[in-house]
């Protein structure tokens, strides 16, 4: 990758230039006169190569600029082509006598931009001003990393003369300036850092004809030159100003899951609780994938042949599930219960509601729930399983009561995954990472990065925007079913169904693969024991469920795979 710099005051030609160099994976900055052109090359060093056109229409021409160029002790090194639409023969002689590496003519051809990046980048002109590494560390008998340090320490000094230099500047102190200037062209020399020898000999020169204004211009001058070694010293370095706005969102990004990945827990959360619960507060509705709020809005937006389409949408997802419960259980309807059907809330609110909730719906990228090898599709497969599960249970338990809404619920059970990752995005990665490093459940991993478990902010969230009681009870209590008080069936047939979704390896869910109970020791089967025939056949419905598990598997795999 190369970094470009376009003196051309053309739009048309400014895009063409960028659209080519993008495909090429180069970067370009673009300046339209010649004063912004050479204020970059000197605050931003990293320029590759530079791409001219002569006739420019305000301030001097691109003929001048060149020649200003070549006057510079460093920027004269760096390969400049004339791409232009001047063809007279006498402009052609005058810039070729001028070092330049090419002269082409618009409209621009894309092989021949790629050639001439090419011809540029393979012998850098920022490496001219410095001795090769290799051959000079043999010749003086020096290490690499001696080397290294000596420019460092040179880089510094130059730094540090700055500010006295221009002392000298404003009190025409002549013998002081160049007492300090020479010391620096010595270990310059010693560091084979040829360039700056030649500038620092020049300004010398300078000084002996009493050119002040040289001494003043050399504040700018020692602070390029500072840049130009750390460039030297660091190939890798490239200034900010050169990344796209796309690059520039990786960079932060990479930043902040730094920040999450390497985490010192010892020192409390990353996150004060307080500002979590505010945080949640401030929402007025939960968050969806993006790619599920967007299939939602086609759909409902396009007016799909029939709701049924929606309703299957909106049961496949947990997410847009409760977003549309919440929706509906806020309008008036004569039964004041809380409405808790998915069919019957899809019906309820219509097209024309659906459809303006689904352009408002807040989203949450579906990478930010990758965990490799698994991804969001793993995750949701996980979700749906354990809804099915949970539904199955409910069925051939005879739980009359609660197989109308054990899909729901167990859809719903991990509600709060998606409000905590839409706060800070690269949590969850972060928390499912430790918690298999330190095998422990995911839940206190959560405790230990934000203060809350997922199940507190579910609940938390979920009662605020107004989802049936019902559901918070499972999203708080799944797990602990124990504690859930007097909704403590639904919970545990939930929790049940979620056991032997884990058990069986049906998506992912965050979890660290840790030992559990027998089915028939576990807390959730203490409390659905109580509900049964005592005829009732545990190992058949064990084996029925792995059965429903491995079908499921090749029945979501589609979504996964």
């Amino acid at each position: 990758m190369a970094n470009i710099l376009l003196l051309d005051d053309n739009e048309i030609a400014c895009r063409a230039m960028q659209g080519i160099l993008t495909r090429g994976n180069h970067r370009c900055l673009i300046a339209s006169d010649a004063t912004a052109a050479f204020t970059q090359l000197r605050e931003l060093v990293k320029f590759d190569l530079v791409f001219l056109e002569l006739k420019l229409s305000k301030g001097e021409n691109g003929m001048h600029f060149l020649q200003h160029m070549r006057e510079d002790c460093f920027l004269k090194l760096l390969p400049v082509v004339v791409y232009s639409t001047v063809t007279h023969q006498e402009i052609v002689k005058k810039a070729l006598s001028l070092k330049i590496q090419n002269y082409l003519i618009k409209p621009y051809r894309e092989e021949a931009i790629y050639a001439e990046i090419e011809k540029a980048v393979a012998n850098p002109w920022r490496n001219l001003h410095f001795e090769e590494e290799k051959s000079f560390c043999t010749q003086m008998g020096l290490k690499p990393g001696d080397l290294k340090k000596m420019l460092h320490e040179l880089r510094v000094a130059l730094h540090a003369t700055i500010d006295p230099l221009q002392d000298c500047a404003e009190t025409r102190n002549q013998k002081e300036a160049i007492a300090r200037i020479t010391p620096l062209a010595e270990r310059a020399e010693s560091a084979g850092a040829w360039g700056i020898v030649e500038y620092l000999q020049g300004l010398k020169e300078k000084l002996d004809q009493r050119n002040w204004p040289a001494l003043t211009q050399s504040k700018d001058d020692l602070a390029y030159i500072c840049l130009l070694i750390d460039c030297h010293l660091d190939r890798n370095y490239t200034p900010a100003a050169f990344y796209s706005e796309q690059e520039r969102k990786e960079q932060e990004e990479s930043k902040l899951r730094d920040q999450w990945l390497n985490a010192d827990l010892a020192c409390g959360p990353l996150v004060h609780p307080s500002d979590l619960e505010r945080k949640l507060d401030e929402l007025q509705a939960g968050p969806v994938i993006d790619t599920v709020s967007a299939a939602f809005l086609m759909n409902a937006d396009g007016r799909a042949p029939s709701l049924n389409q929606l309703i299957d949408l909106v049961s496949k997802d947990p997410w847009l599930t409760a977003q549309v419960l919440v929706a509906a259980n806020h309008l008036e309807h004569d039964d004041m219960t809380a409405i808790e059907d998915i069919t019957l809330a899809v019906t309820m609110l219509g097209y024309e509601k659906l459809t303006a909730m689904a352009k408002l719906m807040p989203v949450v990228e579906e990478r930010h729930l990758r965990v490799l090898p698994s991804t969001w599709a793993h995750y949701w497969m996980f979700q749906v399983a354990v809804g099915r599960v949970a539904q199955f249970a409910a069925t051939n338990l005879e739980l009359t009561d609660l197989a109308p809404n054990a899909y729901a619920a167990g859809l719903l059970h991990d509600y709060g995954r998606l409000p905590l990752v839409q706060q800070y995005p690269f949590c969850h990665q972060a928390i499912a990472t430790y918690a298999k490093r330190q095998s422990i459940p995911i839940h206190e991993a959560e405790k230990k990065y934000v203060g809350w478990t997922t199940r507190e902010i579910g609940d938390h969230l979920a009662r605020k925007l107004g989802l049936p009681s019902l559901y918070c009870n499972v999203i708080r209590w799944v797990g602990t079913p124990e504690e859930a008080g007097d909704r403590a069936y639904m919970v545990a047939l939930v929790t049940l169904a979620r056991s032997l979704c884990l058990q069986n390896q049906i998506g992912y869910s965050g979890e660290p693969n840790l030992p559990l109970p027998s089915l028939e020791e576990s807390p959730a089967w203490q409390i659905l024991r109580n509900r049964v025939f005592p005829s009732f056949n545990l190992k058949k419905f064990e084996s029925q469920t792995h059965n429903l598990c491995a079908t499921l598997k090749q029945e979501l795999s589609g979504r996964a795979s």
